[in-house]
């Protein structure tokens, strides 16, 4: 556990290092090196069936899906857990991510690739927001369903497709192109430490009140 974690810090250092890189370039008017050689890519996607898809599923990370699902979400983990702190720590977890997302997207003020309204890609590029606020949605949801699953198998099965739907909402903001791929990669990164923050926050909370 211990090595375990010493390895994923090291990566998240990594990355964010890496990600400053990024940040410092676009500010400056330059364009990151992976954006560049990815750019050529993303053209290829229009009117296939891969390009469809993800049009759809980048729907499922847009805002006017995502606040009632938080809400009703909420709502059910508040039932279901029979304590308000699960819902509580699960709506405002989102809603506070969100204003993250919008506060480095105000500073670092990158334009986007191309805007698309009706999928909700208007504004600024940086960090994606449909990477950065699924991970925490979602990553919170398989965290907490997987405390009521006794089956190990259960919580792998909800860890992996929970997993693979985030994945599959932010690199949707790459294939339609209105993000590069750097937003993208920085959205995951800054929401899974969102994420981090927010269990490792409701576990000291849950501790503290089951003492009281």
């Amino acid at each position: 556990m211990k090595k375990r974690r010493i390895v994923l810090t090291t990566f998240l250092v990594v990355m964010l290092v890496i990600i400053g890189i990024w940040i410092i370039k676009v500010m400056s008017g330059d364009i990151p090196y992976l954006d560049q050689w990815t750019r050529a890519l993303v053209n290829t996607f229009p009117d296939t069936y891969i390009y469809t898809f993800f049009r759809g599923v980048t729907n499922l990370g847009s805002e006017s899906f995502m606040y009632p699902f938080t809400a009703i979400v909420a709502a059910i983990l508040i039932i279901l857990f029979r304590n308000w702190l699960p819902g509580v720590l699960f709506g405002l977890g989102i809603y506070a991510t969100h204003q993250v997302n919008k506060l480095i997207k105000y500073l670092v003020a990158r334009e986007r690739p191309t805007i698309l309204e009706e999928a909700n890609a208007i504004g600024e590029s940086f960090p994606s927001g449909h990477a950065m606020i699924p991970i925490v949605c979602y990553g919170l949801l398989a965290y907490f369903l997987t405390q009521k699953l006794k089956s190990t198998s259960a919580v792998l099965f909800v860890q992996i497709f929970f997993g693979l739907l985030v994945f599959c909402i932010g690199i949707s903001r790459y294939v339609i192109n209105v993000h590069y791929l750097t937003d993208i990669v920085a959205g995951f990164v800054f929401g899974y430490l969102c994420l981090l923050v927010l269990i490792t926050l409701y576990e000291k909370l849950q501790k503290i009140i089951s003492r009281s």
